[in-house]
């Protein structure tokens, strides 16, 4: 699936050198993309390829790990994609993956929203509502897939039987500066 390269390779090395398999949506990255964000595509033990991941189809049991980084929002019918990498992971193999978290999908005119005090708030009035959701994410008009949380989770089990775990990553000290316009934390940060 989709990801940085550094997560390509760190998870390689985690699995102790077993080859990986990298499928990027969209167009290729030409060279000058791939330098200007530090993608090192000569690691012999990671195969490239450009897939729709609609029609994607994967060898059975060929892969130790897969890792998908902000991808599965976008796909329509994640059903099939999970039960298609499970099916291509070895007995005790691992889905890792990263996603949009649902409450910011879940607005259906996605702000921030000032109350009397200044505070920005994040409108979650669609959580519900599941279906295509359209923003403005680096272009106009991105298409995106809203789930609930649970509809994902039970998504996620119905394709393998099981779930290990679930864990929502810490919450960064500063605000990215790819996104100067997220509003601070009420804790100032």
């Amino acid at each position: 699936m989709a990801g940085s390269q550094s997560h390509v390779a760190y998870t390689n090395r985690q699995t102790r050198g077993r080859s990986g398999l990298r499928v990027r949506l969209g167009r290729a990255l030409d060279a000058r993309t791939r330098r200007a964000l530090g993608v090192d595509t000569s690691d012999p033990a990671i195969k490239y390829r450009i897939a729709d991941l609609k029609t994607l189809e994967l060898p059975g049991a060929a892969f130790d790990l897969v890792y998908s980084a902000l991808t599965f929002h976008y796909v329509e019918d994640l059903r099939r994609l999970t039960r298609m990498i499970h099916q291509a992971l070895v007995p005790g193999g691992d889905l890792v993956f990263t996603a949009e978290h649902p409450i910011f999908m879940a607005a259906t005119h996605p702000h921030w929203i000032a109350d009397e005090d200044g505070r920005k708030t994040w409108p979650v009035n669609g959580y519900s509502m599941e279906g295509e959701r359209r923003t403005d994410w680096f272009a106009k008009g991105v298409l995106k897939h809203h789930r609930t949380l649970g509809t994902t989770l039970n998504t996620l089990i119905d394709a393998a039987s099981s779930c290990a775990g679930s864990r929502n990553l810490p919450r960064r000290a500063k605000r990215s500066s790819s996104c100067p316009n997220w509003p601070k934390s009420s804790s100032g940060r």
